[in-house]
């Protein structure tokens, strides 16, 4: 047996574990999404499973462990970024999960300054389909910017707004308290671009001062506190399984 013969082929591995199927796995890797040990792939690639590392759109793909799928929500605290491991040291939510008791993975982001809910699972296809760009779940955020925002502002922030040549889908922003030093909106997005409210912040003049995730669709935080994390009840899996 020859050395292009060991392990199987990514798309049989893809397939296998529940991901998707070969004929999309094969469509997949062509546009480049599903990568092994970091790098973009040809055809016909075959891997040896517990050795190369396969990612689709940046989630491991893995077999489900005996335990079965894991999800939860984190309340994430600023100051940490999300994803499992960081080349610059910072810190990471995989520390904040690491009593889960399997290893699971943010299904999106929120940045280093950026806090709260955060849904977390080792189930690559819902995580896939929960970051898939075609997925418009609601999120919601509470922004706190510095001074007092004018009704114009609050309209052009209603507005749709090109950002890097893509015009981003209308959010939903309105105020919730206005005092002279600062301002508390609730923004509505369908969409979740890199850095999007601040950088619609910052197209319209307003500096913002803290920015938190309080919902993604009817999943709310509650009084989770900062740092800490539950598991996800069944109704709000479904939830999460059955949105379109």
């Amino acid at each position: 047996m020859g050395t292009n013969d060991i392990g199987i082929r990514v798309q049989k591995f893809v397939a296998d574990c529940g991901l998707m199927s070969r004929r999309h796995a094969e469509k997949e890797i062509l546009a480049g999404r599903i990568r092994v040990n970091g790098e973009p792939i040809e055809q016909g690639r075959r891997i040896i499973p517990g050795v190369d590392r396969v990612e689709y759109l940046g989630v491991p793909v893995e077999k489900p462990s005996d335990k079965g799928f894991v999800y939860i929500m984190l309340n994430k605290p600023r100051g940490y970024v999300t994803t499992m491991n960081d080349e610059l040291g910072r810190k990471c939510v995989a520390s904040l999960v690491q009593d889960v008791g399997c290893r699971v993975y943010p299904c999106g982001r929120l940045d280093l300054d950026s806090e709260g809910l955060l849904i977390l699972t080792n189930d690559g296809v819902l995580a896939n389909r929960l970051m898939h760009p075609s997925h418009h779940i609601p999120k919601l955020y509470t922004v706190r910017v510095k001074g007092q925002v004018t009704e114009r502002q609050v309209a052009l922030l209603n507005q749709p707004m090109t950002l890097d040549d893509y015009v981003t889908r209308p959010a939903v922003v309105r105020i919730l308290s206005m005092r002279e030093e600062e301002t508390q909106l609730g923004v509505t997005l369908l969409e979740g671009r890199n850095r999007q409210i601040r950088r619609m912040c910052e197209a319209v003049g307003l500096e913002v001062l803290r920015l938190r995730r309080t919902a993604i669709g009817t999943i709310t935080l509650g009084n989770l506190k900062s740092g800490a994390w539950r598991h996800l009840s069944r109704s709000q899996v479904e939830y999460l399984k059955n949105y379109k």
